[in-house]
């Protein structure tokens, strides 16, 4: 894991969140890119200065906040950057070959109802990026155990589980691996392949409506320090695919990060 990067929003749990993913990269050696991302729609010449403003003050911005940072040993760079969220970043994280995005549940979103706010949610539903969501004002603590939540164990992708491998490697974590039965299991969906057979430490299977009831049944058993599921249009978080922001009465971990992997399929 080389490269990590967050996207600032305004939130007040901005510094907090920047300290995490300081101390997350330092485990790792990786290079921290801190971003914003901006837009400007004009209507006339006359505005053609709006843009170096907006980049200056984004700059600034950024540079504030890291100035109030243990900054470690972390190589750290600032990039304020125009255009669509969601092309933007992926075009950002495809030229920096960024291994990891790191994720507050509320960018700008202050409605205490919402777990992932619209711009959060838009990142996490819209991108394929693998990502951390980490819970406001969480401190940075190693990681000891992994909740993997499956509803199926297919893996078309090659390096699908490459964040989940290089974390468990790292901490030397045990994984738990929780496969969840539904209406909509196939048989094959629950033959564990010989790459993810040999990273499990423990393994149960359950049978719930979707897979965050099974988490909700069972993650108090294993006491995970970080969830990891699937990002698909028909996994983890299909019942909120129709909205970018998520409520807490649908999907809220407040106690541990949460690892959002890139489908495996």
């Amino acid at each position: 894991m080389n490269s990590i990067l967050v996207a600032v929003g305004s939130s007040q749990n901005a510094q907090s969140h920047l300290q995490y993913a300081v101390d997350f990269a330092e485990q790792f050696e990786a290079k921290l890119y801190i971003v914003q991302i901006y837009n400007v729609y004009t209507m006339s010449g006359s505005m053609t200065k709006v843009d170096e403003i907006l980049e200056r003050d984004s700059l600034d911005f950024l540079n504030e906040l890291v100035s109030k940072l243990d900054t470690k040993n972390v190589d750290i760079e600032v990039k304020a950057l125009k255009g669509k969220l969601i092309k933007t970043l992926n075009d950002v994280c495809s030229n920096l070959n960024i291994d990891l995005l790191l994720v507050e549940p509320r960018t700008n979103s202050d409605k205490d109802d919402v777990y992932l706010g619209k711009t959060s949610g838009k990142i996490i539903k819209q991108t394929n990026i693998p990502a951390i969501i980490v819970p406001e004002n969480y401190v940075f603590e190693p990681i000891h155990s992994v909740l993997f939540a499956l509803k199926s164990t297919v893996i078309q992708k090659v390096d699908a589980l490459k964040p989940l491998i290089n974390i468990k490697e790292h901490f030397n974590a045990s994984l738990n691996l929780l496969l969840v039965k539904t209406s909509f299991n196939k048989t094959e969906d629950f033959v564990v392949n010989n790459q993810l057979d040999s990273l499990i430490d423990h393994k149960v299977e359950t049978e719930n409506a979707t897979t965050y009831q099974g988490v909700l049944e069972h993650h108090q058993a294993v006491n995970p320090d970080l969830l990891c599921v699937v990002r698909r249009k028909r996994g983890f978080f299909n019942k909120m695919w129709e909205k970018n922001s998520i409520l807490k009465r649908d999907f809220y971990i407040a106690s541990f990060p949460v690892l959002v992997l890139s489908g495996l399929k």
